[in-house]
């Protein structure tokens, strides 16, 4: 879609959103409100929330680019009135419902009513939540409201059972500070998904809630999240005694991640003096180098790639020929080698030399593997 197709004051504003949004909103299906017009004034935004995400549809009109949006919310929250609550509320002189005062020349008033809608959606979800008649959840939500940062959320539906999901915040540690050199554009976060499906009496014994990890899309460059086992739920138990024992786990194993990268960067340093400055590497998660190699007048690539849970993994490797191509012009690979001398216990500089070793030997069966391909694409 053409930039221009989009009013100035509208692209300001939506620009604005997503490059300081807090939290990652994006915009999806564009359109024009007018048949004549040809401009793009109406889109919906998709926004985090709970663990999950809502839909708002924002509706400009570009005959009168000056006047404020309307928001449509999503079919499910028809109850959901902003600023009904607003002039409801025992302290509505310190929310003021931006729409009434709207300034289209202030490329933040998008942004300062989505996040305001968004805490305003965060206690309407909490209300609904409050009010629903079962002890259990009431107990369980008394015991966590002294967490920050939690979100829960009510669902109800023709197709499934009423059921209620938190999303806890895990661990008072600043992630994006503990890895040196990140790029992370917003604050990485670990959650836990709570799912209590919604019965009528308290049972004495009530089954576990199900139970899930979930992070921040870029924080599995440090961490794998699938790999991390969940403690057992004993029976009896309520979050207040399971959140302790749960964030005691992750820390250990988030600062064990920390301590790998740098392990990480040891070997890539070590294997260096061997092959020669890496051609390409991460330098923020070290997950992968890249060498540049001969072996008398063949010349080729090594692609070190290294597992999160090194040195307890080893890293995988494979060649690519700078010299042979395939039937489709391209460039001639290795399978991924991981059958090689390893032990976990060997010091960083001993796996260096034992790598460099092999790849010596290894690489005369890769150039005879080079050459018999070509071989067979004539």
């Amino acid at each position: 879609m053409a930039i221009d197709s989009i009013p100035p004051i509208i692209a300001a504003q939506l620009n604005y959103l997503v490059t300081h949004c807090p939290f990652s909103v994006k915009v999806e299906n564009m359109w024009p409100g007018g048949k004549n017009t040809g401009l793009f004034d109406r889109f919906s935004l998709v926004i985090p929330f709970c663990l999950d995400y809502i839909k708002w549809d924002v509706i400009y009109n570009a005959a009168y680019p000056l006047a404020a949006p309307d928001v449509i919310f999503g079919p499910e929250d028809e109850n959901f009135r902003p600023y009904r609550v607003i002039g409801e509320a025992s302290d509505s002189k310190s929310l003021k419902n931006p729409l009434t005062d709207w300034n289209s020349r202030d490329p933040t008033r998008l942004f300062s009513l989505v996040l305001q809608l968004r805490e305003l959606y965060k206690a309407y979800q909490k209300k609904r939540v409050e009010e629903v008649d079962d002890d259990r959840l009431k107990f369980e939500i008394s015991t966590m409201l002294a967490r920050e940062g939690i979100e829960m959320s009510l669902s109800s539906n023709v197709d499934k059972p009423e059921e209620v999901k938190f999303a806890v915040p895990l661990l008072d540690l600043d992630l994006n500070k503990m890895v040196v050199g990140s790029t992370w554009r917003h604050q990485q976060k670990i959650y836990l998904q709570v799912i209590y499906p919604i019965g009528r009496k308290y049972s004495s014994a009530p089954s576990a809630p199900r139970l899930k990890l979930v992070s921040s899309s870029e924080l599995k460059s440090l961490f794998s999240i699938d790999d991390f086992r969940l403690p057992a739920w004993l029976d009896g138990m309520c979050m207040a005694e399971y959140l302790p024992t749960l964030e005691e786990m992750l820390e250990s194993q988030i600062k064990d991640a920390v301590a790998s990268v740098e392990s990480r960067r040891k070997l890539i340093m070590a294997l260096a003096p061997l092959f020669g400055r890496p051609v390409e590497a991460d330098p923020v998660f070290c997950r992968k180098a890249t060498f540049l190699s001969s072996s008398g007048v063949f010349t080729f690539l090594v692609h070190v790639a290294i597992p999160l849970q090194f040195p307890k993994q080893q890293p995988s490797l494979m060649f690519q020929s700078s010299q042979h191509f395939n039937s489709q012009a391209l460039p001639i690979k290795s399978p991924v080698i991981t059958e090689y001398p390893w032990s976990p216990r060997w010091e960083i500089s001993d796996m260096a030399e034992r790598i460099f070793d092999f790849l010596v030997e290894e690489c005369l069966n890769f150039k005879k593997y080079c050459n018999e391909t070509m071989l067979q694409n004539r």
